[in-house]
């Protein structure tokens, strides 16, 4: 692998892409409040990397066609042009679509694809990714989004929006902006959610306890590692699904990851409640903002140890499936609002307590089809700047491959990723380009 230090990135143009015609935007949205569950982003720095082989030949005015693209396609998503504020009567944050417009940075890196180091994005991800807290949207290699504009399921459309424009496909996708998902009348809820969940500050979330260091590593899982697992999962007589296997082979790992004195771990879940909220009078498909919610579960160092894969994936499907409905969903919008101003977190991801992992599940968030004129990506995997967590992170997704494999993006402590790969099953495989290789 070539050295971190050797790495430059040559800025070549900045550029702020903005609405051509924004008075075509609808005026009734210019301004939207931010829904009680974008609350619950933190505003996090998500982002999304795909790496490209060179065309074969040379894209004719690519410049123009993907910044033009991307123009046409904030007309259509006007609310990532804008900006967050706070209203100065309620304190509840707020999209300003004010048409500020998505930051692109053009860059050169003096790097091969095949010297890049896939696994440690800690060597380049802040050199990949605008270093700009202006822009809702940045463009540089890499696409990062602030978290209060949406989710995976929010991101994904605008993806692909963008890239059906820039192939001049034409775009049926008509995105939901009105963030109507509001609290009911009288606002109620079961009390267990005090204990779940806490409202807080950005300033409470930029300085929350941290895993020290925090590492950014990418890793390749075959199918037929997959599969193996959902075999071992299913041996009590339930078929479970592949992240309930999954989740539990990582149960079994982390807890030889932690410190001794540690007598039990946690795992959390971050479920999409699209399709699990019901009675709203607008389909939730083209829904774009956060509709995210987590389950968790605690386990006894020896009741990990003690049980086989099937009996700890039983434990993650009960515990899912707690949150997997409509009243739950119901119940956490009503706490939050009587629980604002201010943002709110699951507990848990303040790092109070004992050792936790957080999996989502990216399984249907596109990479083949993010083209933008000169082909499907070799790789598309997802990682973030944010520099203090209070639990390990782990994000799955297909890979471009097209045959099931995954690619697993993490953010965990050193001990976790040297447990994963001193493990003799060698299910997660350090990332590297012969693993996406057509």
């Amino acid at each position: 692998m070539a050295n971190s230090e050797a790495i430059n990135v040559d800025i070549i143009s900045k550029e702020v892409v903005a609405i051509a015609q924004p008075e075509a935007i609808n005026g009734n949205f210019q301004v939207i409040s931010l829904s009680n569950l974008d609350l619950l982003s933190g505003r996090f720095p998500v982002t999304y990397l795909f790496f490209y082989s060179n065309p074969t030949s040379p894209v004719n005015d690519f410049d123009h066609i993907f910044k033009s693209s991307l123009s046409q396609c904030l007309k259509i998503f006007y609310p990532f042009a804008g900006t967050i504020s706070e209203n100065p009567n309620s304190g509840d944050p707020e999209v300003i679509c004010d048409n500020r417009g998505v930051l692109v940075v053009q860059s050169k890196v003096d790097i091969r694809m095949e010297d890049f180091d896939f696994y440690d994005l800690d060597r380049y991800l802040e050199k990949l990714v605008p270093g700009d807290s202006n822009f809702l949207v940045m463009i540089q290699f890499t696409f990062t989004f602030d978290h209060a504009l949406g989710d995976a399921s929010a991101f994904s459309k605008f993806l692909l929006t963008f890239s059906d424009i820039a192939l001049r496909k034409p775009v049926s996708f008509s995105p939901d902006h009105s963030r109507h998902l509001k609290a009911r009348w009288t606002p109620r809820y079961d009390p267990i959610f005090d204990d779940l969940f806490i409202n807080c500050t950005m300033e409470q979330i930029r300085a929350m306890p941290t895993i020290s260091p925090l590492l950014k590593r990418v890793y390749f899982v075959e199918k037929s590692s997959i599969d193996r697992l959902q075999v071992l999962a299913s041996e009590n007589g339930t078929r479970r699904t592949k992240i309930e296997a999954f989740s539990a082979y990582i149960w079994k790992i982390m807890v030889n990851a932690i410190d001794r004195k540690q007598k039990s771990c946690k795992m959390g879940w971050l479920v999409d409640g699209r399709t699990r909220i019901c009675n709203t009078e607008t389909p939730m498909d083209n829904y774009i903002g956060n509709v995210l919610s987590l389950a968790s579960a605690e386990l006894t160092v020896s009741e990990i140890n003690r049980g086989s894969i099937a009996d700890i994936a039983e434990t993650i499907n009960k515990s899912i499936l707690r949150v997997t409905n409509d009243t739950h969903f119901r119940d956490l919008i009503d706490w939050i609002e009587l629980h604002k101003p201010g943002f709110v977190l699951s507990k848990i991801l303040m790092g109070h307590g004992t050792p936790t992992v957080v999996i989502s599940s990216g399984r249907k968030f596109p990479v083949s089809e993010i083209n933008f004129g000169f082909g499907s990506p070799l790789l598309g995997t997802m990682s973030s700047t944010i520099q203090r967590l209070g639990v390990g992170y782990i994000n799955q997704r297909q890979s471009s491959k097209g045959d099931d494999s995954w690619i697993v993006s993490t953010i965990i402590w050193d001990e976790l990723a040297a447990a994963f790969e001193s493990d003799p099953d060698h299910i997660l495989k350090p990332m590297h380009l012969r693993h996406v290789q057509l």
